[in-house]
């Protein structure tokens, strides 16, 4: 007869089990609310071991930030083939799976949890954006995006993150209507910057010749133009 032995982690195994179970007990509660008490008792150790291997909740919290904020980075990234639109709405979906697999740890993430006025999760958070933005940059092809451009990429990260947090707030528009929206969001943003200046045209134009009429963006222009008949119309202005 054998007996059950509990295996020995190495300290690099039980820290990535520590992050792992932190994780997990952050995405259903704010992390305020977990207490390493918590987390001990989840990864199968006592409290003292957990500061063994983290100094302190902050610290742990830090760690698990980490992890968390690598792998919300990596939903955006997309093979650079096919048409811009249905890219965007597969990012759209990989990042709303996160959201709603990690959904108070996705707000602690974003709002700062016991972390706020910590410079290393401010800046875990702003690498985020800032990933974000460079893979939708990449997906435009352009090294170096003029100024109104970076300001349409930029706009529209900040607001995919302001919808997924209005989002958790109860849930009350179909995720899938979301993500499609987001997506006609990015073209509307980018369309009314061309409107203002004839490199942002450049890129809007470029990027729509490469679109499929039932794409993301063909569906937009159906839908605003069902909006047509029902627009005042508009006296002719001489533009500036």
């Amino acid at each position: 007869m054998t007996t059950g032995v509990r295996r020995r982690m190495g300290v690099e195994e039980r820290r990535q089990q520590l992050i792992g179970v932190a994780l997990e007990l952050f995405g259903h509660r704010s992390p305020d609310e977990v207490s390493i008490d918590e987390i001990a008792a989840a990864a199968g150790i006592s409290r003292p071991l957990v500061y063994h291997y983290f100094p302190g909740k902050q610290s742990l919290y830090e760690a698990a930030l980490r992890r968390a904020a690598d792998e919300l980075a990596a939903r955006f990234v997309e093979p650079r083939e096919g048409p811009l639109g249905a890219r965007l709405l597969r990012v759209m979906g990989r990042f709303f799976d996160f959201v709603d697999d990690h959904g108070p740890g996705f707000a602690a993430l974003m709002r700062g949890g016991p972390a706020v006025g910590s410079s290393t999760a401010n800046a875990m958070i702003d690498g985020v954006r800032r990933a974000a933005c460079e893979q939708i940059l990449a997906h435009l092809g352009v090294e170096e995006p003029p100024a109104r451009l970076e300001l349409v990429v930029r706009s529209w990260v900040s607001l995919a993150e302001s919808t997924a947090l209005m989002w958790l707030d109860g849930r009350r528009i179909p995720r899938a209507e979301l993500e499609l929206q987001l997506v006609h969001d990015f073209a509307a943003l980018a369309a009314v910057s061309a409107a203002y200046n004839e490199e942002m045209a450049g890129v809007v134009l470029r990027v729509l010749a490469q679109e499929p009429a039932d794409g993301p963006f063909g569906d937009l222009l159906v839908r605003l133009s069902s909006l047509a008949p029902a627009v005042p119309a508009v006296p002719a202005q001489r533009l500036p």
